[in-house]
């Protein structure tokens, strides 16, 4: 059983009413935390003000080395954190792993970013009034921020809100999801052993309260969210006047034209759509494939997922383990029904799997209607669309023919068809023979429509964590 405390200015807090984390593989409860509140939220304001104070007077190199320290303190630990996250989330081994090497290079991004926090000088003689000046600008920390975290990446989410905020001066309050609070918390250590000022780092585990108290608070200035399309929206409403940053759900989608390499695509959807049980937000969920290579493309793909192993999350050789919880198994069984009643037709998947029902079985499920939840929202299951198209304006518009528009794939040897697609579709990152699950850490990651607002990425996160001061000097 693994204990932890909150973390609320640098404190080690403890409180008699607790939520318990349940691994998802065996559904036994295997972490309790504090569960925080509007109370606790309020006294890592006040705190975050001093830290602020703190941080923010450190020197830019001084930043840098606590940040790189916390990353060295980070690889030293790198298996707890990662079997950690195989209890929390119930990712595989494998999977986990990948995670805490991504947080570590994200810390490093995140501590060189520090040094690089520049801001420019302009030409204010280009204005007829402007004889005699001279003008630049410096960005500056803003404050207090609040970043508020989804379960599928406890991790390398909360390091893309914490690190860069850190790096820049501001002082920070964090909020994982209730499901995965044990690596976020397990940062907060790790951060505090490295030299954060104290004050300047909380880590409140709790429920919605707890959210609503970190984002409407008028001395927080900025507001990083990622998670769901519906939390993102009452978020956005609720804020008031400060920065905020979101990152939302989407459906992401591959189009394999009759020129792209089909075996390329057929793995890249295999990788993109089943990593972490298909609970990623650039999840391949879409693929759009060219009717003259569709049933090819269909076969071998349910070829390389009949090879897929499921099951136990720690084995080494696990490829897909379960989902977050029960409730979303029946979810996806829905969506799934719908469809199918709908003209879809299943090719291979579509059942719980019978010797461990909290893993779904890597679906497959072909001409699905446009009208339906499975093509239309954010399914976050193992579970991969395909559709055949006969042009690419056909393949543009049913990619377009959606609410979100984070990353999508595009294979094909034709360059101006990839230009084509690269201005046309609707999203925030086209990746041309990859699949849109790939993200580097410090590449701007975002999207358009309803899939945000705001990019993350150290150098592109600082954009927001930092405020521009303008400065004049009258030299007549």
């Amino acid at each position: 059983m693994i204990e932890k405390k909150m973390i609320i200015g640098g404190e080690f807090v403890d409180k008699p009413e607790k939520i318990e984390v349940v691994y998802p593989y065996t559904r036994e409860v295997v972490g309790r935390v504090p569960k925080g509140d509007e109370q606790d939220v309020l006294k890592a304001i006040e705190k975050a003000k001093e830290g602020f104070k703190k941080n923010s007077s450190q020197t830019a190199y001084e930043r840098y080395k606590i940040l790189m320290k916390a990353a060295e303190l980070l690889e030293e630990r790198a298996e707890e954190f990662a079997r950690t996250l195989v209890l929390e989330v119930g990712k595989t081994i494998r999977e986990a792993r990948t995670e805490v090497q991504r947080a570590i290079q994200t810390l490093i991004f995140s501590a060189e970013e520090a040094k690089r926090i520049n801001g420019e000088t302009f030409p204010i003689d280009a204005h007829p009034n402007g004889k005699g000046k001279v003008g630049f600008y410096i960005r500056v920390p803003v404050g207090i921020v609040s970043a508020i975290t989804p379960f599928n990446f406890p991790l390398n989410l909360s390091m893309h809100k914490v690190a860069p905020a850190l790096a820049t001066g501001n002082a920070v309050i964090l909020k994982p999801s209730e499901r995965t609070p044990l690596t976020p918390l397990m940062l907060g250590e790790i951060l505090l052993e490295a030299g954060v000022p104290p004050e300047a780092i909380s880590v409140i585990p709790g429920y919605g309260d707890v959210g609503k108290a970190m984002t409407t608070h008028p001395d927080v200035r900025v507001v990083s969210f990622t998670g769901s399309r519906k939390v993102g929206d009452i978020i956005a409403r609720q804020v008031g006047i400060k920065k905020l940053v979101l990152e939302l759900g989407s459906n992401s989608a591959i189009i394999l034209h009759e020129d792209g390499d089909l075996n390329k695509a057929v793995e890249k959807t295999v990788q993109g759509g089943y990593a972490i049980a298909g609970q990623v937000c650039i999840s391949v969920q879409r693929v759009l494939v060219h009717e003259k290579l569709f049933d090819e493309f269909v076969k071998k793909l349910k070829e390389r997922v009949s090879k897929l192993k499921v099951g136990d999350p720690m084995k080494e050789d696990t490829d897909l383990g379960p989902m977050i919880a029960p409730s979303e198994i029946e979810r996806i069984h829905e969506w799934i029904s719908e469809a199918v009643q709908k003209g879809a037709k299943i090719e291979t998947g579509g059942l719980t799997c019978a010797e461990d029902t909290t893993v779904f079985s890597p679906t497959i499920i072909s001409l699905v209607p446009e009208d339906t939840k499975l093509f239309k929202e954010e399914a976050f299951a193992p579970v991969v669309v395909v559709n055949p198209y006969k042009d690419i304006e056909e393949a543009i518009k049913a990619v377009n023919h959606s609410d979100y528009g984070l990353q999508i794939g595009v294979f094909t040897k034709d360059i101006n068809l990839a230009w084509k697609c690269i201005k046309e579709i609707e999203a925030g990152g086209v990746l041309i023979n990859e699949g849109p699950t790939f993200r580097a850490d410090h590449m701007p990651y975002g999207g358009v429509k309803y899939s945000g607002i705001g990019r993350e990425g150290p150098k592109f996160a600082i954009e927001d964590y930092t405020a521009i001061k303008t400065v004049i000097f009258d030299l007549t």
